[in-house]
Formats: C-alpha cells, sequence, structure tokens
C-alpha cells in the first residue's frame, strides 16, 4: 500500500514507534529531496538562485538532482564524509582507512628498501675494490716503499694513486699511446703541477719481482743522472705496478738513424756524442748505482733524446738489480731480437755484459746506418752482428759500411770504432770490456770525430762534456727540422720504435 501523502515531524527521527519489534527498523522507505515551497529547483537551478535557500552549505558538498521527482539532494565532495547541509559538514577522509592506502604504501616501502639496498651494493663494492688496492699496494712493498720515503725527506718520488694516471692520460686513450713493446706500453700524460709524465703500463711480472717491487722503486727513484731518464713515481694499487717517468720529447735514437725524416741531416759526430752518453748512463748503472743495475734490454729504441738531443737512457726501471744468488736469476729470456746476448740465451744468466754485448750492436748501428736485423733478406745476412764479425774475420770490413762514411771520417776512427765493437760483441761475456771502459774509448775517438778547426780545443771540449754541458748544438746540423723541440703531441713516429717501452 502506497500512500498519497506524509505529513513529516521532526520527532519522528527519535522515535520507536514505526520500529518492527522483530528487525529494529521502521517498515518504511523515505524518498526525498530540496524544493522551494511550489518550486521545484534542479540542482544547476537552486546553484543560479539568489535567494540564498541553496541547500548545500559546506564547502566540500555538491549537489544532485533527484532520481524520483522534481529537486535536489545534497552530498560530500570526492574524498570528504558528513553532512552536507551544515556549514562545515564535510571533513576530509583519512585514505589510509581504506583498502588502496596500505597497497600505496608497501609500493612506497619497497622502492625505498630497493634503493637502500643498490646504495649498499655500491658502497660494498667500493669497500671490496678499495680493499683489493690496498693488497696490490703491500704486495708490490709500497709499505716499505711509503715508510722509507717518510724518513728520507728530500725524496724526489711520488706514489701515484690509479685515478691520477687515469685522469692523467684521459683514461689511456689511444691517442696518448707513445710506445709499446713486450713490456709494456706507454702513455704521455699530464701529471699534477702540469709536468709531462710517460706512464707505463707494464706487462706481467714474476713473484719475486712482485715483492721486492717497492723497494726496487726506492732505489731507482734515487739515480739521477744527466744520461738516464728520471724515474718520477710508480702506482702500486694495480695488480701490475706502473711507472711514470720523466717525459722525453725528442724521440729516439733508433729513429734518428733510421728513420725516415731527409730533412734532417745527421752529423757521425753527432752519433758518436749520443752514443758515448749512453754509455756514460749505462756505466753509472752498473758501477755507481747501490747495488748495480743490469738493463737487461739495452738498444737503439731506449735511448731517448731530450730537447738538446742529449742521450737519455730509458727503461730501466723495469730492469733487475744484479742477483745476490743464483735463485735470482732469471729463467725467461728477455730482451729483443738483434740486440740479446748469446751466452745470456745459453745459460738465462742476465749480467752487465749482458748489457755490453747489446751496447755493441748499438755501436754497429752507428757505424754501419743499418738495422740489427733484416728479416726480408737472404738467411745468412738477417743478421748485423754476425755480417760484422765476418767481415772483421776477413779483414774486409768496407762491405758492410756506407761509402760516405769511408769518405768524410778518418779510417783510424772508423777502425777503432770497429774494434770496439767487436769487443763487445765477444761470444765470451768475461772477455767484454766494462761499459767504463767503453765510455773512455768513446770519449777518445770522439776527439777525432771532430771538425779540424776545433780539434785544438779537444782535450777542453771533452771535459767540457764530463762535466756535465752538452754539444748538440755546435755537432748538430739542422737539429730543428723534423724533430718537434716543444713537449707536444706531435712527435716523430715509427712503427719499429718503442718510446721508453721494450
Amino acid at each position: 500500500m502506497v500512500a498519497e501523502s506524509f505529513n513529516f515531524s521532526t520527532t519522528y527521527i527519535s522515535t520507536t514507534k514505526f520500529n518492527d519489534t522483530n528487525t529494529g527498523r521502521a517498515p518504511v522507505v523515505m524518498d526525498w529531496a530540496i524544493r522551494n515551497g511550489t518550486m521545484s529547483l534542479s540542482c544547476e537551478e537552486a546553484k543560479l538562485n539568489k535567494t540564498g535557500t541553496y541547500a548545500c552549505l559546506s564547502s566540500n558538498s555538491r549537489c544532485v538532482d533527484s532520481r524520483n521527482g522534481p529537486g535536489y539532494l545534497c552530498n560530500c565532495s570526492e574524498g570528504y564524509e558528513g553532512n552536507p547541509y551544515l556549514p562545515e559538514g564535510c571533513r576530509d577522509v583519512d585514505e589510509c582507512k581504506n583498502s588502496p592506502c596500505p597497497s600505496g604504501g608497501v609500493t612506497i616501502g619497497f622502492l625505498v628498501l630497493v634503493i637502500f639496498f643498490f646504495f649498499g651494493y655500491i658502497l660494498l663494492q667500493k669497500r671490496k675494490l678499495y680493499q683489493v688496492k690496498q693488497e696490490h699496494f703491500r704486495e708490490h712493498g709500497g709499505m716499505i716503499l711509503l715508510e722509507r720515503m717518510r724518513s728520507e725527506k728530500g725524496l724526489a718520488f711520488t706514489v701515484f694513486s690509479e685515478a691520477e694516471l687515469i685522469q692523467a692520460t684521459n683514461n689511456y686513450d689511444k691517442s696518448r699511446i707513445i710506445g709499446k713493446g713486450g713490456h709494456g706500453t706507454v702513455y704521455k700524460g699530464i701529471a699534477k703541477g702540469n709536468m709531462p709524465v710517460a706512464v707505463k703500463r707494464c706487462a706481467l711480472i714474476d713473484e719475486r719481482q712482485k715483492k721486492e717491487f717497492g723497494q726496487e722503486m726506492l732505489i731507482l727513484s734515487q739515480i739521477n743522472h744527466k744520461n738516464i731518464v728520471k724515474l718520477v713515481g710508480c702506482c702500486l694499487e694495480v695488480e701490475v705496478p706502473m711507472l711514470v717517468y720523466k717525459f722525453i720529447p725528442n724521440g729516439t735514437l733508433y729513429e734518428l738513424i733510421h728513420g725516415k725524416n731527409l730533412a734532417l741531416q745527421i752529423s757521425f759526430s753527432t752519433l758518436l756524442r749520443i752514443a758515448y752518453e749512453a754509455a756514460e748512463g749505462l756505466n753509472f748503472l752498473h758501477s755507481y748505482a747501490s747495488p748495480p743495475i743490469i738493463h737487461g734490454d739495452v738498444k737503439t729504441a731506449n735511448i731517448l733524446l731530450d730537447e738538446n738531443y742529449m742521450a737519455k737512457v730509458s727503461d730501466f726501471g723495469a730492469s733487475i738489480l744484479a742477483p745476490s744468488d743464483k735463485e735470482q736469476y732469471v729463467t725467461m729470456v728477455q730482451g729483443t731480437c738483434g740486440y740479446l746476448d748469446p751466452e745470456y740465451m745459453q745459460t738465462c744468466q742476465l749480467t752487465e755484459k749482458s748489457d755490453v754485448y747489446s751496447f755493441g750492436v748499438i755501436l754497429l748501428e752507428v757505424l754501419t746506418g743499418q738495422e740489427p736485423l733484416k728479416l726480408d733478406g737472404p738467411e745468412m745476412q738477417r743478421s748485423l752482428s754476425s755480417n760484422f764479425l765476418s767481415a772483421m774475420k776477413e779483414n774486409n770490413l768496407d762491405v758492410v759500411l756506407p761509402s760516405h762514411l769511408k769518405e768524410q771520417e778518418s779510417n783510424e776512427l772508423i777502425r777503432g770504432l770497429a774494434e770496439l765493437a767487436k769487443q763487445c760483441l765477444d761470444m765470451c761475456g768475461s772477455s767484454r770490456p766494462s761499459m767504463k771502459e767503453i765510455a773512455n774509448e768513446l770519449g777518445r775517438l770522439r776527439k777525432l770525430s771532430l771538425h779540424p778547426w776545433v780539434q785544438i780545443d779537444a782535450e777542453m771540449e771533452t771535459q767540457s762534456l764530463l762535466g756535465g754541458s752538452s754539444t748538440a748544438t755546435f755537432e748538430m746540423e739542422g737539429a730543428t727540422s723534423g724533430y718537434p723541440t716543444q713537449e707536444g703531441d706531435n712527435l716523430p713516429m715509427n712503427p719499429s720504435s718503442s718510446y721508453y717501452a721494450r
């Protein structure tokens, strides 16, 4: 039964008059809407009504049209709840009481956890890397080196970090490579203080060298000779230590003798001076370093030339200290074909006389202008030293000499240099001269190579050389053409040469 009308009273709100005794609910359903007397306004009309009778008083409420007749109803806006008919009746809802909120919180918490573990992993890896670097540093004798450096405060030697050398070489950029060899790759770099350096990334070294590397670096760092490249530092926190040398700008003796630059006219007296200076450097390593240092790879590619074309023996940092017992002798042949001492190849015992043999090959290069090995020639004529010794045995030296040398230099000078080279190349190491004797003989022969108008001052010039000055400017013809005198990147390169590297 449906009533046609009903008069509502406010007392009905709290009355139990209509309650069902079984359900506790009123047995009626009320469907109502807001109207203005006889006017039945829609929601939009009520909002535009200027009479002030709009019923949705809460600022967070909205009206909706009644679905069962004229008029409208009020509801709280989304995200609010309460009584929309009161001015402050609609209040903000706490979303975390609803089901979607805990899910969003779990997502945020998961992201925070992932970020936390990510940074934790990064920190852990950095810590492991640091520990590995420290282990390498200790393994290579870094602690001993640092302790000695502290006690000898005047020592001009730097222990570089790997990061410093990466920055100095632009992360070992290929354009920075200035030499490659069997013992490592060398890069030009700019160290702190804008100092040009040559950074050598060494190849693998044996366990004995690893243990003694730091101590050997300390010894090598104290070598200060005008004809030896200065070792300014090293990096020990890597698996294979890196060496840092002073950068030498004008290439190698190999390039000077065998280079293709026709604009650079090299006098024989200049080559002889450079050979003399190299002998002085090797003599210092053998005789005055304590303990003596064996170079192990003497060759023209390891004799560098500074801005005045003075000889600088390089790569001695990868050499070995003179062994004190048989156990320290090397067990694997090292060096460069064409320069190797035959006695060393048979015994694997590297001695000062091994360096002397290799220097004898350098003298042959200076004397003949030929390379130590000719791989494209007849098998019997590939070795320069073999050809030379055969010519000396047959008293037919002219066969290996260039024609211009015989025309320009005295026979006494040529025969004297050839005899010195022959002594250095003796098959028996004990019969070879020492580097000191070689340097003295080269000093004597140099006097014979001077120009006629300078011979009266020969003694004075020799004393000047021994005192530390260089005659490169006088002896060099056209020294400024072909090779840079500035420490730039336009160094003349030769595919078969090797700056600093063996």
